[in-house]
């Protein structure tokens, strides 16, 4: 509230102040007044220049000859207060005042002084004398109103603001000081009047709009509240805050359609903050089972408006996955993790829908970069694991199998299907041993398990090795489940490596009629014919599976040979 004064002022002061009194009490200077005067302006140069410890220097001296220059004495206060010097500049602002009880400037200084110490009762006192100085001083009445009110003088304060409005008319800043005025000594219809009248002046000032919208709220008056928001929300477009509450008014109303209109505005504002648009949508996603089309758009809204922010890509993934269309779901997610890669839960939902997808390329780029972050987490080598075997990085794939088969801690379920990828990528590096003891371990982990044994029954078999323990093996699994086409896709396997090529041709028939379209079913049926001597049929079996894209790399040279070789995959 201070007043800043410049160097012009200072120099007017003077002027006035110390030569104006010499010039009075002597009528004329003597040589002896030089040095004095000199001092005196040398201190005012000094504090031009922004040398203020000289400067200070300089006004001391001339008080210690004349204690009584109350020019000098408020030169002085400013430079104390330009230092930090509070407590002297407010004796010999007093000084100054003492001095010349008239001068309206020093009046000025000292009261605000006062206001900023907190003094409001002599603050009070200096105001009401400025004011009687200048009764037409808007800046003066102000803080005389102020002071008067930090005095707890509520109705004095009140009156001087009335004075003030006769001065310059009716504004919002003055009916809201008014208002509150008001409010404190309980007298809530002349508050409330205060800015209704003033309201028809500035019908869309959003200050009166909001301090009535929160007035009638504390009463509980919410219809009147809502009349008046409404009111804010059309004079104000960018209140965000204002659109949040009319949303939740429309929704009370059970009128859908005006609450996310509402929403929208309040999500396109800035004064809203994410964290609450977040909130909001979090909110009413838990409690939709399925989603209004709206949630999207709104969704879209924060995308468009933070689109370096990783919450808004994951939530909108949420609702895509809610939707079912995973494939933006996935896009979403993985954009989530360019911008916070501190999420592991983000990590985890992208690896789960890669393996889903069976898309093993992506899955291993993005397990092994989500390693980086989560060294310690075990079901991320899993994903790895499973994704270089699918790549054919076999050496690869043991390595951090291996590390995070040492990282599991009371979870069974995991460490045997880590021991499970394990030991296919020991059967793939033709190291048969390896591969034995690690489903061995799996199956001991969870003995009931057809995968485990399913799996561990066909690499025996594509092994051709340990043929007795794979026929168990799948004849444990087929017990369970008789009608899935990849068990007994195995099962033919397992007699076709024993020489049974009819049983073996008979099981892969049960296996294409429940699975018609499997192209690697399809490829060993081809097998069996060509064992029992029908070539041609074996032919039209392997170019079928070539069509539908088989993997085995010698499938070519079978047809072209018109000669069963091993496979190659």
């Amino acid at each position: 509230m201070r007043t800043t004064y410049y160097l012009l002022l200072l120099l007017v002061l003077v002027s006035c102040g110390s030569i104006k009194k010499t010039v009075d009490k002597k009528a004329t200077f003597s040589k002896a007044d030089y040095p004095y005067i000199e001092r005196f302006h040398e201190g005012l140069r000094l504090k031009h220049k922004g040398q203020l410890t000289q400067a200070i220097a300089a006004l001391e001296a001339c008080l210690l000859v004349n204690p009584n220059d109350d020019a000098v004495c408020f030169a002085l206060s400013e430079l104390y207060l330009d230092t930090k010097q509070l407590a002297k500049s407010s004796v010999v602002i007093k000084s100054a005042v003492e001095l010349d009880p008239s001068n309206k400037w020093y009046l000025q200084e000292y009261a605000y002084m006062l206001f900023e110490a907190k003094d409001y009762k002599e603050s009070t006192k200096i105001f009401k004398k400025l004011a009687q100085l200048e009764p037409n001083n808007i800046d003066w009445l102000f803080s005389y109103a102020e002071s008067l009110m930090r005095s707890n003088d509520i109705a004095g304060s009140v009156k001087v603001l009335d004075k003030l409005e006769n001065e310059i008319g009716m504004n919002p800043e003055l009916s809201l000081e008014k208002f509150k005025l008001y409010m404190r000594i309980k007298q809530d219809e002349k508050a409330v009047s205060e800015i209704t009248k003033c309201l028809v002046l500035f019908p869309d000032d959003s200050q009166l709009l909001a301090n009535l919208v929160d007035y009638y709220f504390d009463k509980k008056e919410d219809e009147k509240a809502f009349s008046y928001l409404i009111k804010l929300a059309d004079a104000q477009p960018n209140n965000g805050n204002a659109h949040l509450a009319l949303a939740q008014y429309y929704d009370h109303k059970a009128d859908r359609k005006k609450s996310y209109e509402e929403l929208v505005k309040a999500f396109s504002c800035d004064d809203v903050v994410l964290d609450t648009k977040v909130k909001i949508l979090l909110s009413m996603f838990e409690t939709q089972f399925k989603l209004d089309p709206e949630m999207m758009e709104l969704a879209n809204i924060l995308v468009s408006k933070y689109p370096n922010d990783a919450r808004v890509f994951s939530l909108r993934g949420d609702f895509y996955l809610k939707e079912q269309k995973e494939n933006e779901a996935l896009l979403d997610f993985k954009e989530a993790i360019k911008f916070d890669q501190s999420k592991f839960v983000i990590w985890e939902q992208v690896l789960i829908m890669e393996y889903q997808n069976q898309d093993y390329k992506n899955l291993y780029v993005d397990s092994k970069k989500c390693l980086e972050y989560f060294p310690a987490i075990s079901k991320v080598y899993l994903f790895f694991g499973i994704s270089a075997i699918q790549d054919k990085k076999y050496d690869e794939a043991i390595e951090k199998l291996i590390l995070g088969e040492e990282l599991v801690v009371n979870d069974n379920v995991l460490k045997g299907e880590i021991l499970a990828q394990k030991g296919d990528a020991y059967f793939s590096l033709k190291k048969l041993k390896e591969g034995k003891e690690s489903y061995e371990k799996a199956l001991k982990l969870d003995d009931k398990n057809i995968l485990y044994k399913n799996n561990y029954a066909y690499r025996l078999a594509i092994s051709n090795t340990d043929l007795e323990k794979a026929e168990s093996l799948i004849k444990q699994v087929l017990e369970n489940s008789p009608n899935e086409s990849h068990f007994l896709d195995t099962y033919g396997w397992i007699l076709f490596q024993k020489g049974k090529f009819q049983e073996s041709l008979d099981q892969f028939n049960l296996a294409i009629l429940k699975s018609p379209s499997d192209k690697h079913i399809i490829e060993h049926r081809g097998d069996a014919l060509f064992k029992l001597g029908k070539v041609d049929e074996a032919l039209i079996s392997w170019k079928r599976a070539k069509e539908m894209g088989s993997t085995n790399t010698k499938l070519i040279d079978k047809i072209e040979k018109k000669q069963y070789l091993e496979p190659v995959y």
